[in-house]
């Protein structure tokens, strides 16, 4: 993405969900109660293809398979609408949450988990990661990843930087320090700009190929509202919807519970 292009995706965003830290929550050492106790890190599972999953864009296969995806949530209005659409349907997405949105709606990220989506971790805050300490981004990733084990009973497996502000450094620190991919995506509408709905599916249905990862935002109305033509579009291709953990062909995130923590520096 250019340079001026990010800084106005910036500001959009910020002004809609860089809710910021607030003490709604409590910030938590997440896993290190878990270390001390000698538990080790399980390894760290590696793409169906053998890829790199340091970062994650898309999966090289031939099978029309495609993982939708949903930044920002939960919204109050937005997100029960989506799930409403995905049920009818009998698509499973994943949704990136952000953290103090998590604690304000708990029982809406538990209806997500109940219905068999993926949640992934998307920060506490919404912060630029770029501009942040290794230890404030453990900290970002850690108290969002503690509320949404106390809505769902389960921590998220992936994460997705804000903004897409996170350098291969970074993401190999994560994949250390938390046993967390960084995903990012190949298939991006820019519907936080509000092109217009029908300018958001008709991107989606013609950049998508096997494999990819879209993005999407459950807080845009025109997202939403455009939703089933592009559900129903994909289908008519003959694509099948897939969490992210299965693109990758690893097990279901609420499967693998046990993520423990290292300590940095």
């Amino acid at each position: 993405m250019p340079i001026n292009e990010n800084k106005t995706r910036r500001a959009v965003l910020q002004g809609v969900t860089a809710l910021g830290a607030t003490a709604l929550w409590p910030r938590f050492a997440y896993g290190q109660d878990r270390l001390r106790t000698g538990t080790q890190l399980r390894p760290f599972p590696i793409a169906r293809n053998g890829e790199s999953v340091d970062q994650i864009r898309r999966i090289r296969t031939n099978d029309r398979v495609v993982a939708l995806t949903f930044d920002d949530g939960p919204h109050a209005v937005l997100t029960p609408q989506v799930l409403d659409i995905l049920a009818g349907r009998g698509i499973r997405a994943s949704f990136f949450v952000i953290g103090n949105r998590v604690v304000r709606a708990p029982g809406l990220v538990a209806r997500i988990a109940r219905q068999g989506h993926e949640i992934g971790n998307h920060t506490w805050s919404h912060p630029h990661m770029s501009q942040l300490s290794d230890h404030a981004i453990l900290d970002e990733i850690d108290t969002t990843a503690r509320a949404v084990e106390m809505a769902t009973g389960f921590s998220p497996v992936i994460m997705r930087p804000p903004y897409g502000e996170f350098d291969r450094r970074q993401s190999r620190m994560l994949r250390l320090a938390r046993n967390l991919p960084t995903v990012l995506w190949s298939v991006d509408p820019q519907d936080w700009r509000r092109p217009g709905g029908w300018a958001i599916s008709d991107h989606i249905l013609t950049n998508t190929n096997p494999g990819a990862v879209i993005l999407s935002h459950d807080i845009v109305d025109d997202t939403v509202r455009n939703l089933p033509r592009v559900l129903d579009g994909l289908s008519a291709q003959g694509y099948r919807f897939v969490t992210i953990s299965e693109l990758l062909g690893w097990p279901a995130w609420n499967q693998r519970r046990d993520m423990t923590a290292v300590p940095i520096g």
